[in-house]
């Protein structure tokens, strides 16, 4: 970023600042408005007619509901502002905000004249000249990004730009036929993929700097503004590869108040349930294998569901009653017609069971049952019966069974014929040995056949609490018409709302991330490619209704990843696709780009092709080290080449500005790594860098890397956006010349 630029950005932000305070200072007023009120209406006391006290309740829990509505929206109050083509500009917000004279200084995002912040494109500009989002972190600003919607007019040339709108406007500057056409193609491409239907799978499948994830993003934007009623109970899924990348996504992704938008990494989607440790690439391509949607159902019924092999006397009440295996079979078998998971039809299974040995021990009494109850609770509280039921419908938690598989090879091996000796042996491990990434997809197949593992004390549980909110509610009515109040103005079901305790969940994003059975409305996925059959089916079960954008780049797939094309990785065979691909680079230097096609080729790969919009002077060098030199020259030319690069980019940017990242395999990464004040510098593997980008990247490794996994090295020789420098050790020549 140029120091014009840089100068760009910090006024931007002083601006919005300014007008941040000006708003704070309003919410801060209206506030105290309504605490003022709310006192003086508390301060009449309890004295009056029933009428007069209902109504001074009334208006009490109005203020109250207020304080707490603009409290709320304290933080992020700010959500960004369009410039129209008249000149006139709106802010937006998280609600509306007016000054002393009543005139609006902050808009709603919900009102209909913010409907342009999250539906107009270049292609249909909805009068805006320019769409500015604002990040704040409580009440200080802390960016601002641009989008420059009309590219052709002289208003807009005049604007200050910052961010990609800069960048656009910079690319249509340059007034040749070439850019014009790429930055139409652009335009046209975005707008196709944002505008595309809710329903069905929309894949959209970008090169590097294609800024595929940022349209996505902008596409959740306009698919939770214009099917708002739809989404607003159900919310969007986000996923992506890291928790790095999600914090990178929440920058860009525009703020939309309550919006219920849940951001997680696919290792994130159980919950109550955390990764501690990777598996080897082997091993994690196993587990993801589609076999094992057989291998759970198996395990659950051959485990859990086990057959009685022989009759089962037992003595009750000074008699003998006789469990036989067809009637343990007879009741196993209602329980899987209910359709409920294996957990939640054990009370079936269990019921059927007890109700027949009642029967049966009713008949050797020679009494009537449903004169002499006693009789279930004889049966049902019976230690050698409970324990003869629960050994045939054992309950279980997912990680319980995938333990106990995964710890007994004779088992397993009648559980998985699918798997070879070989490949058992790799999957094998001791019970507590934690639970690995690759497990969760398997742990969620198990959770689906389970079901939630709810004992006899938690169902006791909601049913008193769901009995104590009729109660409520009943008490309260009767003790209104007691005295003789409601008539329209408050109701019992009001008053219940107040006196019950406050609600765990706050929003529809917090109750959908601790639900696991919690079906989206839409779900963004990004770096798609990266997916396993497994892991597309925990997604799917969160969004029955395949309502999905699918971001990725088939030439960026790592080792291990599922081979194929779009409709292979998604795992079944069913789903109707709509493939969007963008087709220009904006972010990648040409002469990176080209080189990282070049040495693709050299491996055999054709990379697909794309367009790179704009070119950076001396953006690639090649270092060679010494051959001979040990680990501790090399790690020199790092430091070196790094230091290097800070003063570039200080020079660029400005002082303490940009980011460069040392890129390095597994192996090679953590020696490579020296201490750092600077903040800017990250040592990262090529997985580790995946969706992400740098204004400088040092590659190291890159044999090995192409050696692993061809999709890796194409990922790390395509993040930087301003300088690439490839070290090798090995005879060679440099060229190029940057930092």
């Amino acid at each position: 970023m140029p120091e014009e630029c840089l100068q760009t950005q910090r006024e931007a932000i002083a601006e919005e600042q300014h007008f941040a305070d000006f708003a704070y200072a309003n919410l801060d007023r209206q506030i105290a408005g309504y605490t003022k009120q709310l006192e003086r209406t508390r301060g009449r006391g309890a004295s009056g007619t029933p009428a007069a006290r209902s109504e001074r309740d009334s208006f009490a829990g109005h203020y109250e509901d207020n304080i707490t509505r603009l409290k709320t929206v304290e933080n992020r109050l700010i959500l960004g502002s369009l410039e129209f083509d008249s000149g006139s500009r709106t802010h937006i917000g998280r609600t509306t905000l007016r000054d002393p004279r009543q005139n609006i200084i902050l808009t709603d995002w919900r009102a209909p004249q913010c409907e342009a912040f999250y539906r107009a494109t270049p292609v249909d500009r909805q009068g805006v000249t320019r769409r500015r989002h604002i990040q704040t972190r409580f009440r200080t600003v802390v960016g601002v990004e641009d989008e420059l919607l009309d590219t052709s007019s002289k208003t807009a040339e005049a604007l200050p730009l910052t961010g990609e709108g800069a960048l656009f406007a910079a690319m249509n500057r340059a007034r040749d036929g070439r850019m014009g056409d790429i930055v139409s193609t652009i335009q046209a491409e975005q707008d196709r993929i944002i505008r595309s239907p809710l329903q069905g799978i929309l894949v959209v499948q970008g090169g590097p700097g294609t800024g595929k994830t940022a349209v996505a993003l902008h596409r959740a934007a306009y698919l939770l503004y214009t099917f708002r009623a739809q989404l607003e109970n159900s919310g969007v899924l986000i996923i992506g590869p890291s928790p790095q990348f999600l914090r990178y996504i929440e920058r860009v992704l525009p703020s939309l108040g309550e919006s219920g938008v849940v951001s997680r990494t696919v290792f994130e989607l159980l919950p109550g349930i955390r990764a501690d440790h990777t598996d080897g690439e082997e091993a994690a391509a196993l587990k993801g294998n589609g076999i094992w949607k057989k291998i759970c159902a198996r395990a659950v019924r051959q485990i859990l569901q086990r057959p009685l092999t022989h009759a089962v006397a037992f003595r009750v009440s000074g008699k003998t009653v006789s469990l036989r295996p067809h009637e343990v079979a007879r009741a196993a078998e209602r329980a899987r017609r209910s359709g409920k998971p294996h957990n939640e039809a054990r009370n079936i299974y269990a019921k059927t069971l007890v109700t027949l040995l009642a029967e049966k021990l009713a008949a050797r009494l020679e009494t009537d049952l449903k004169s002499h109850e006693w009789i279930y609770t004889d049966i049902a509280s019976d230690p050698q019966i409970r324990r003869e039921i629960n050994l045939h419908w054992l309950p279980a938690s997912p990680l319980w069974l995938l333990e106990h598989i995964l710890a007994r090879p004779a088992l397993f091996a009648q559980i998985a014929p699918e798997l070879s000796p070989r490949q058992r042996k790799l999957l094998y491990r001791a019970k507590g040995s934690g639970v690995s990434r690759a497990d969760i997809a398997i742990l969620d197949e198990l959770a689906m056949h389970l079901g939630p593992l709810t004992d006899n004390c938690e169902q006791r549980r909601r049913e008193l609490a769901a009995s104590e909110e009729k109660n409520l509610d009943a008490y309260i009515g009767d003790t209104m018409s007691a005295m003789g109040l409601g008539g329209g103005i408050v109701s019992a079901r009001t008053i219940a709302q107040r006196h019950r305790p406050a609600a765990r969940y706050t929003s529809t994003a917090q109750r959908a991330a601790e639900d696991r059975s919690w079906t989206y409305g839409h779900v963004v996925v990004d770096e798609a490619q990266e997916l396993t059959e497994m892991q597309w089916r925990m997604i799917f079960r969160r969004n029955p209704k395949h309502s999905m954008t699918v971001v990725g780049d088939l030439d960026q797939r790592t080792a291990g990843a599922p081979k194929g094309g779009w409709q292979d990785l998604l795992g079944e065979k069913d789903h109707s696709l709509s493939v969007q691909k963008l087709s220009v680079s904006y972010r990648t230097p040409a002469t990176i780009l080209n080189y990282a096609a070049q040495k693709m080729r050299g491996l055999g790969i054709a990379v697909d092709p794309i367009r790179a919009a704009r070119d950076i002077p001396n953006s690639l060098r090649e270092i060679t080290a010494d051959p001979g030199a040990d680990l501790s020259a090399l790690r020199k030319t790092v430091k070196d080449t790094v230091a290097g690069q800070l003063r570039y980019l200080d020079g660029e940017y400005g002082t303490g500005l940009g980011t460069v990242a040392v890129i390095a395999p597994k192996s090679l990464s953590g020696q490579l790594k020296f201490p750092s004040s600077d903040a800017r510098v990250r040592f990262v593997t090529p997985q580790g860098a995946k969706g992400l980008e740098y204004d400088v990247v040092i590659l190291l490794g890159e044999k090995e890397i192409a050696e692993n996994a061809p999709g890796d090295l194409y990922v790390a020789l395509t993040r930087a956006t301003r300088h690439l420098v490839i070290i090798r050790r090995r005879a060679g020549h440099t060229r190029g010349q940057c930092g």
